[in-house]
């Protein structure tokens, strides 16, 4: 088992015990990679030029492409050209949903500017760039998309691999994005290039879940649960469950590790998680696992025997669970547990039908079925229906499902809106973002990551966050903000109180 190592976040002077350490509010993250592609061109343009081109005013503006925007994301250019957006911490799976599709649409204006100017070049006059939010290309290559959650630490690496993995692969019968592969359709996007289960590499490997111990809060309490194995959803249903259920079984595993009873979480432990992944990718629901007990059981099965643990902790927890996540009754704890079980009766009976209003590889089956009942439909015009259904910038098929009713959506257009410039309420987020405009204001150059926010021009100052649940400033986060009040000749600036 590979260990745990710190990179940086132990900042102990100011690791002052959290609040929340006996409860079980949580903070969520996504980030997302982003594919690019242009056609319409004579000459093929290199992915790379295109990615630069979308962040061309990203550099003009911040001096790089990595930056940190007014509603407390982190936007900027990942290794192999691939466009990446991480939501700012949201303590509820509803504000980490607005924040992504906040993402969605400022990705989809830097596409489009992009496309804009190549286009006033004669020799790239036609051309249409397309921003793929999925997890592989045409050739092969997969990008991710990784989910973060904050755990307490006494959740060892051991329950994650034993308790947690099985939940996760099997989890996506209802959370996979569908993918296909020229011959068929399978159901997630990233399980063909999975190739460890827990590891701390992040190149040479692609495992399930990544063990560097990054916090970005009290590493004496807590650690982030760093997850690579989930798909980049189109489904706003899907972004909601993937990060709801998640949270319940976190939920459950972390009191049953304060009562010293999270050995008896591991039954559904894996003969062999990989072997297993494999399985769901093709049969979905009614894949065969092998345990590490000896026994066989479906994906859909161990999926109730999730639910039914979750159920039965709610049944003495859900108020607790419910006042940590102060959000929409979207995310009630109750709302989550009967979408959960909806999802399997669905699964349970085959109602495809049913399904394909909230589940990617359903909106896929289902649409390619009614396209086959009209008349033969060749791979390579599936394939690029699959490519188009995950097109933020330029495709059609997923915002006519939406228009014409086939897909749920969950956020309203106001509400995401909101999202492009307003961070998650009751995160440190706040701060960040107040951060980012005032100091945009004040025409001042800045820098700031998850934990700081660092002043560099006209003068240099430094504050640091390590809580990640408060949205109060402290003392070295007022006097920053006081200077850039100042500054500016702001008479006051947009903080929380």
């Amino acid at each position: 088992m590979p260990q745990l190592h710190d990179s940086g976040s132990r900042l102990d002077a100011q690791a002052q015990p959290s609040m929340h350490h006996d409860d079980f509010a949580r903070i969520f993250g996504l980030e997302t990679e982003y594919g690019v592609s242009v056609t319409g061109v004579y000459t093929p343009v290199d992915a790379g030029q295109v990615a630069m081109t979308m962040f061309q005013p990203v550099v003009r503006q911040a001096r790089s492409t990595n930056t940190y925007l007014d509603n407390g994301a982190r936007l900027y250019l990942d290794v192999g050209a691939h466009p990446e957006y991480a939501t700012a911490e949201a303590i509820c799976p509803f504000d980490a949903l607005t924040n992504d599709l906040a993402g969605e649409r400022i990705m989809r204006t830097m596409a489009l500017d992009a496309q804009k100017r190549l286009r006033n070049n004669p020799a790239t006059s036609n051309a249409t760039i397309h921003l793929y939010k999925n997890n592989a290309d045409s050739a092969g290559h997969s990008f991710g998309c990784h989910e973060n959650y904050l755990v307490r630490r006494f959740i060892g690496i051991d329950a994650i691999e034993h308790i947690l993995l099985p939940f996760l692969i099997t989890r996506q019968i209802y959370t996979g994005a569908g993918r296909f592969d020229g011959e068929r359709l399978l159901i997630t996007q990233r399980a063909s290039f999975v190739d460890e289960t827990v590891s701390s590499a992040t190149t040479r490997s692609r495992p399930m879940v990544n063990t560097r111990d990054e916090p970005h809060a009290n590493p004496e309490e807590f650690r982030r649960l760093h997850v690579i194995i989930g798909d980049s959803n189109r489904s706003q249903w899907a972004i909601l469950m993937k990060c709801a259920t998640t949270h319940l079984v976190l939920c459950a595993m972390e009191d049953a590790a304060r009562h010293n009873t999270l050995s008896e979480l591991s039954a559904m432990a894996l003969a062999d998680p990989i072997a297993a992944n494999h399985a769901v990718n093709e049969h979905g629901a009614y894949a065969n696992i092998a345990l590490a007990n000896g026994k066989t059981l479906s994906a859909l099965e161990i999926q109730r025997w999730f639910l039914d643990h979750a159920n039965e902790f709610l049944s003495t927890h859900a108020t607790a669970v419910e006042l940590t996540l102060r959000t929409d009754p979207l995310c009630s704890p109750a709302w989550i547990a009967e979408q959960w079980e909806w999802a399997l009766d669905m699964l349970g009976d085959n109602n495809i039908e049913a399904l394909s209003h909230v589940v990617d590889w359903a909106a896929k089956r289902m649409f390619f079925t009614r396209l086959e009942e009209r008349g033969s439909v060749a791979p390579a015009r599936l394939q690029q229906l699959d490519m188009d259904y995950h097109d933020v910038a330029n495709g059609k098929l997923y915002n006519s499902l939406c228009s014409h009713g086939y897909m749920r959506t969950f956020a309203t257009d106001q509400q995401i809106s909101t999202a492009t410039h307003t961070p998650p309420a009751h995160t440190r987020a706040q701060l960040r973002g107040a951060f980012v405009r005032e100091a945009k204001a004040a025409n001042a150059r800045y820098d700031c990551d998850w934990t700081q926010l660092r002043l560099l021009q006209p003068v240099r100052m430094e504050a640091t966050m390590l809580d990640p649940f408060s949205d109060v400033p402290n003392e070295q986060v007022t006097h920053i903000m006081d200077y850039l009040e100042h500054l500016s000749g702001h008479d006051s600036v947009d903080m929380p109180v």
